[in-house]
């Protein structure tokens, strides 16, 4: 799958959206630029939230579940429209069934052994998680013996101040969750959080 396709590689984490906020939460990200949207399973409403989503999202745009840990999972968020996997964690039978039902696959990894099972059973980005944990000088170890132009997402504490530092270290996208949206955040804040990492993606372009 070709991921360039969707700029900016930013993935807004939509923990906790509830159904009734949806359709204002995806106005504000997708006009804003963002075009990867993931609602986590663990929170009640999230297929719901995933179908409103994915009826609105724009072309180039793909809306996807988090936290997915099962093959049920996959097959519940591809049933709302949903056409990312993110999770937490590698499950190599997990990502070969979104995988075998053509959708983005973006698992968690947190070792090379981790990468290597992911991308084998079929993954096209890496969640780097905890991206703290893994840290800078972690990521860039990743990029040494990980194939060439393999996408490496870190999600977890990332902020507009810092990802520059991250893409200088290998990041070719991010997953952001709590510093974009929070339940209970406005539209109106929405936007202007999702404008600043907008800027700063761009910004770490720029050069």
């Amino acid at each position: 799958m070709d991921l360039t396709q969707f700029t900016p590689p930013l993935v807004a984490i939509l923990r906790g959206l509830q159904a009734p906020d949806a359709e204002a939460a995806g106005a504000a990200l997708f006009g804003a630029g963002f075009r990867l949207l993931e609602v986590p399973l663990n929170r009640p409403g999230a297929l719901e939230s995933i179908a409103l989503l994915a009826r609105m999202a724009p072309a180039g745009s793909i809306v996807g579940g988090g936290t997915m840990l099962s093959v049920a999972d996959v097959d519940a968020v591809h049933a709302a429209g949903g056409r990312m996997l993110v999770a937490p964690n590698c499950n190599t039978q997990v990502i070969a069934r979104a995988a075998a039902l053509g959708m983005l696959c973006a698992p968690g990894v947190a070792t090379p052994s981790e990468a290597f099972d992911a991308l084998g059973a079929g993954a096209h980005a890496l969640k780097i998680f905890p991206a703290e944990m893994v840290g800078y000088a972690g990521l860039t170890a990743f990029k040494t013996v990980l194939p060439p132009g393999t996408p490496l997402w870190p999600v977890g504490g990332v902020s507009p101040d810092t990802m520059a530092a991250w893409v200088a270290a290998g990041a070719t996208g991010f997953g952001i969750g709590g510093a974009l949206y929070t339940p209970g955040v406005t539209p109106d804040q929405l936007g202007v959080r999702a404008d600043a990492f907008v800027a700063a993606w761009r910004a770490t372009q720029a050069g």
